[in-house]
């Protein structure tokens, strides 16, 4: 299958916000993030649920999104994601077929089993069982949106009885649906078998783009398998953090202190293994670099995406990994930076322009001549036109 034609860019927003910042004001810079986001022209941005460890505040993304929705016109919402084993499959769908109705069909389904052991410690989900659960209950989802009859089903964490929604989605048959995926073949094993896309988190993790080809192949065995159309690769979104300043230097000196806190909390706090410890925040940003992460010029993303859509075979979005890794004047410009000078050449939006400007330099001693031609004859007519 051939790479989808147009490439979409967005935000991946879980968020993080270091601990001790102001959590009012936190949430109110995501929220106006989004606008400016709206305004440059980004298409998608998905929300994450967190409801522990501090940094990643937003507990219900759905009323996050609502409020997004009234403060911007295009762009995309889409929940990233909801923890499937946290709530009743029912609450989920209902809740999700409003934002649908409300948002005029901007909204998009995110899923997935549940990120931070804390949460499903605190809720009483024992680990093992939170990617079965989030199978089972996206499965009834899916039926809730799409079939016609009631649905009666019994599980060992809910219950449905002649279960129908009272709105269909306002997106027919249903909103676009995508499952996380980090490094294990859980995530895109899901998305097969449920006819959904896939959010790639660990693009940037040491293994993250070489694995890239493999989740394809899984992604498509599961589809297949599972009596599901082959995937299509414009549900694929790569989520990819970046930072872009005017030179590379700058860029790496703009994000030291932020990225050094942040990956402190990846591997201190949440013990992630792809993210290793580390006192140097230029350490961490190069090493992000090396692994695919966009940080220096416009010019270095244009070839890093091409980097990934060599490495993937070809993907359908990119979601910039929201942080806060610098200050928030340099954080706006990173994006407008990005809007301004790398989608329009990795969009091809700028080409038709080019070939006219190129156009007119070829042969501009032509045109010009054919111009002053005219020039000439009209002032030898205003001569003749004299009274004598």
């Amino acid at each position: 299958m051939a790479p989808p034609k147009r490439l979409n860019f967005g935000i991946f927003m879980a968020p993080f916000h270091i601990a001790g910042d102001n959590p009012t004001l936190s949430l109110q810079r995501d929220l106006e993030l989004i606008e400016w986001l709206d305004v440059l022209g980004y298409d998608e941005a998905w929300i994450g649920e967190h409801h522990s460890l501090g940094w990643e505040m937003i507990a219900s993304p759905e009323i996050f999104i609502a409020t997004a929705a009234e403060r911007t016109k295009h762009i995309r919402l889409g929940t990233g994601v909801v923890s499937i084993p946290y709530h009743h499959p029912f609450h989920v769908a209902d809740r999700l077929v409003l934002l649908d109705h409300l948002t005029h069909g901007r909204v998009m389904l995110g899923v997935g089993p549940g990120a931070l052991a804390t949460d499903a410690y605190m809720l009483g989900i024992p680990a093992v069982l939170q990617r079965e659960r989030m199978n089972e209950g996206l499965g009834i989802i899916i039926r809730l949106m799409t079939e016609e009859e009631p649905i009666t089903y019994k599980s060992d964490w809910f219950e449905l009885n002649d279960a129908q929604l009272q709105l269909k989605p306002y997106q027919r048959p249903t909103m676009p649906i995508a499952i996380a995926s980090t490094l294990t073949p859980s995530g895109v094993t899901s998305a097969g078998k449920h006819g959904a896309g896939v959010l790639s988190m660990a693009s940037y993790a040491e293994h993250g783009m070489r694995a890239m080809k493999d989740q394809w192949t899984i992604w498509n065995e599961a589809a297949k398998e599972a009596g599901k159309p082959a995937p299509d690769r414009a549900t694929w979104r790569i989520v990819m953090p970046f930072h872009l300043a005017d030179s590379t230097e700058e860029a790496i000196r703009d994000i030291e202190d932020g990225v050094l806190a942040w990956n402190q909390y990846l591997s201190d706090v949440l013990g992630s293994p792809a993210n290793p410890s580390s006192t140097s925040g230029r350490e961490v940003a190069e090493r992000l670099r090396a692994y695919g992460a966009l940080i220096g010029t416009p010019d270095e993303a244009v070839a890093g995406i091409a980097k990934i859509q060599e490495m993937s075979g070809g993907f359908g979005c990119l979601l910039g990994f929201a942080h806060e890794w610098a200050s928030r004047e340099k954080t706006l410009r990173s994006y407008e930076l990005m809007a301004r000078y790398v989608m329009p050449q990795v969009q091809d939006t700028v080409a038709w322009i080019d070939r006219s400007l190129q156009y007119n330099e070829d042969n501009k001693d032509k045109l010009m001549s054919g111009a002053k031609a005219a020039i000439d004859k009209a002032m030898a007519q205003r001569s003749d036109d004299k009274p004598k």
